[in-house]
């Protein structure tokens, strides 16, 4: 029961994301509470066994024996930036990229990936792993729109002690 939940979970997860946009600013509070009810990309903040926030990220499968999904090499990029993890104290990292608890880290940097003619195929990516099992924590902290100004607030909840009171992934 519980690994079905996960599968659930996960993939309630991707649909999110896929489905996410960003509301462009408000002016009444009728409209806040209306933009109150758009989708919103999860919080998710994790911290990895090594440095590895610019390797590009791939979701494998639950038992990590294929890759299940892999970015396009226009999706590692935001207004032409790499969407690198957004660096937060103790070691933490923001994610702005979409991974999973089943995330793996591919040799290939980001700006290596953004140059290459075409992505390979996923049996190629699979030999192209560098680290399968990277994460030694991994939180759910709502949803980015919760948070004003994100770094800030995740950073003062690390600090606080209180990054427990979220959701533990991993």
């Amino acid at each position: 029961m519980r690994k079905i939940l996960k599968k659930v979970w996960i993939l309630a997860l991707f649909a999110q994301i896929a489905c996410t946009h960003h509301a462009a600013p408000v002016a009444s509070s009728s409209q806040e509470k209306s933009n109150a009810m758009l989708p919103s990309a999860p919080c998710i903040v994790y911290k990895t066994n090594g440095d590895y926030s610019n390797l590009v990220p791939v979701t494998l499968s639950e038992d990590r024996s294929k890759i299940v999904s892999y970015p396009d090499r226009l999706d590692i990029s935001m207004r032409g930036s790499a969407v690198y993890p957004t660096q937060l104290i103790n070691g933490y990292l923001l994610d702005n990229r979409g991974i999973t608890p089943y995330v793996a880290f591919l040799k290939t940097t980001y700006s290596d990936y953004g140059k290459a003619d075409e992505v390979p195929k996923a049996s190629q990516l699979m030999k192209d792993i560098f680290v399968k099992e990277p994460l030694v924590e991994m939180y759910q902290c709502g949803r980015r729109s919760d948070y004003s100004d994100i770094k800030n607030e995740l950073n003062n909840l690390i600090r606080s002690g209180h990054l427990s009171d979220c959701v533990r992934l991993k």
